[in-house]
């Protein structure tokens, strides 16, 4: 995973609510346990045609859209079922952030372990936010705060843990392989005591 202290990006939007993990990758594609190659798979319906062309009134084959680390989503971001998958071809199609006004909890859970902040904002944010694709917005991990482009900062809720592994790139295995000395001395001071 790449460290995420600050980002700035301009946002792709997809207006449509309750866009399910299905959506985001249709369960024809978890047939891997790798995330290569998933960015293909990434809102595949929704992306090509039945032939495989691709759809141009599809945002997502905007030559642009690869360029965009911030989805902003209708409301109830990634409900349905808890397939990793789906974050897995978010991440991989390029995406860092999901706001919405409202996010699934086991994909936000599952978003944190993978490196993709999940933000949910009021319901006057994201509606200027759906109503204002490509807009340039600013996050700021440590802070926790979105900043958009009037330069009005905007605070979120993050887990503490969640933050930390984000700051420094690593997921929850990373974090403890990274405390290996401090256990390796706690486990000293037990055998000795």
């Amino acid at each position: 995973m790449k460290a995420m202290q600050q980002l700035s990006s301009k946002t792709l939007v997809l207006t449509e609510s309750n866009i399910d993990t299905d959506q985001i990758i249709p369960a024809r594609f978890l047939t891997t346990t790798s995330r290569d190659g998933l960015d293909e798979s990434a809102f595949a319906d929704w992306r090509f045609a039945a032939d495989g062309s691709a759809r141009e009134d599809c945002v997502l084959n905007d030559p642009q859209a690869r360029e965009r680390e911030i989805l902003v989503a209708g409301e109830n971001f990634g409900c349905g079922s808890s397939r990793e998958h789906a974050v897995w071809a978010l991440t991989q199609f390029g995406f860092r952030v999901v706001i919405s006004s409202r996010v699934a909890d086991i994909f936000r859970a599952n978003a944190l372990k993978n490196g993709l902040l999940a933000i949910e904002v009021d319901t006057d944010t994201h509606a200027w936010l759906l109503a204002n694709p490509g807009a340039e917005l600013s996050v700021d991990v440590e802070a926790c705060t979105l900043t958009l482009p009037d330069g009005q900062s905007i605070g979120f809720e993050l887990d503490p843990f969640a933050r930390t592994c984000l700051l420094e790139g690593v997921d929850a295995l990373g974090y403890l392989l990274g405390q290996e000395e401090a256990i390796a001395a706690y486990e000293q001071a037990r055998e000795a005591a």
